[in-house]
Order: C-alpha cells, then structure tokens, then sequence
C-alpha cells in the first residue's frame, strides 16, 4: 500500500471550512521514536522507521523510498504491537539490542478528519507538532497503480482548503533541525528519512 500525502504549513487558529463535509475522528496524541538501521543509512536511501505511541496504542512503521514528485508517495507498512507503556519500551530495548539508535522523537497533537472525494477516502489531519507548530496534512491510502490518481487528489483537496504553503520535509527533519536538544540520550544525528 501506498502512504500519498502532502504537508503544509498553517497560520494558528486554521480551520476546515464548514462546507467541507469532514467526520472528524477523536484527537490523538503522538509521539513517534525514530531509528537508525545498523545495516544502512536510512535517511540516505529515503527510508524510516519508527515505533509510533498513539493514545496507548503502539505500532512500528516502516516507510519506504520517496516517489519524485511534490507529493509524497511511498510505501508505508505498520504493524500493531502491544498497548500501554511497557511493550513499547520492551519493543525499544529489543531493537537497541539489534543495534537500532534512536534518532529523535517527534510529538504532536492530531485531529483527523475523513473525507470522500471522487470516491476517495481522504484523511485531513490538522497537526500541531511540539516546538514546529501547526500543519495541515493531506493523505491517501492506494495501491501501487493508483498513484497519480491519488495524487490528484491530494493536490485538489489542498487546492479545495486553500493550502499554498507546501512542506516537503518530514517532521522529523524539522525536528532534527531545532538541534540537539530534540534527541533522545543516546540518540545519533544519522536520522531516518
């Protein structure tokens, strides 16, 4: 499956306008753990990977290569692991001892809403991430011969909302941006894309 999205940035206090017909889902708190591979360098080939704390549940995500393009499109994997506080830790130290490093951890509040565009399930996701402000994203699941479909629509629901200022990098090269102090102890600057 295909992650496609497209991030921008917002000034404090955007809203989705009311004629959009957005469900929104509850918020989520995030906080993603980002890692370095022992075996290659991920953020030179494009890659991430993360353990991702979502409202007690956890997952570890696997991102593939970016597609050229201004929307983002790669091949994401996610894979539930155990709820609460302790998997997640058990699920670090066990990639520590497989020689997985830290990188750095992003945190942000997420309030999702889904929308159908052309047949389209959309996810709009209004982000405020800790220390980088707020986003908007725009996302879309599809599968691997669907990509430029699913671009289109990116581009047209951030055209539809008046989103202009395009963030190409990740929150976790924002992140990493700020500096040190962002990174965990022990954490390289060899970061993940």
């Amino acid at each position: 499956m295909l992650e496609v999205e497209a991030k921008y940035r917002v000034p404090a206090g955007f809203a989705l306008p009311p004629d959009l017909a957005a469900t929104p889902a509850p918020a989520e708190r995030h906080e993603d753990h980002y890692l370095a591979a022992p075996d290659r360098d991920l953020k030179a080939t494009g890659e991430a990977f993360r353990l991702r704390r979502v409202n007690g549940r956890n997952f570890l995500t696997y991102k593939g290569p970016k597609h050229p393009g201004a929307v983002k499109t790669r091949t994401e994997i996610e894979v539930p692991i155990g709820a609460g506080a302790e998997d997640p830790a058990d699920a670090l130290r066990l990639l520590g001892c497989l020689g997985y490093r830290p990188v750095a951890v992003v945190r942000k509040t997420r309030r999702p809403f889904a929308v159908e565009v052309d047949g389209w399930p959309v996810t709009v996701c209004l982000d405020e991430v800790d220390g980088l402000g707020p986003f908007v994203e725009v996302e879309v699941l599809a599968d691997e011969g669907r990509a430029d479909e699913a671009q289109a629509v990116v581009r047209a629901v951030a055209a539809d909302l008046g989103l202009t200022d395009l963030e190409p990098r990740s929150y976790l090269t924002l992140v990493l941006a700020e500096g040190p102090s962002r990174r965990p102890e022990g954490a390289s600057g060899n970061s993940p894309g």
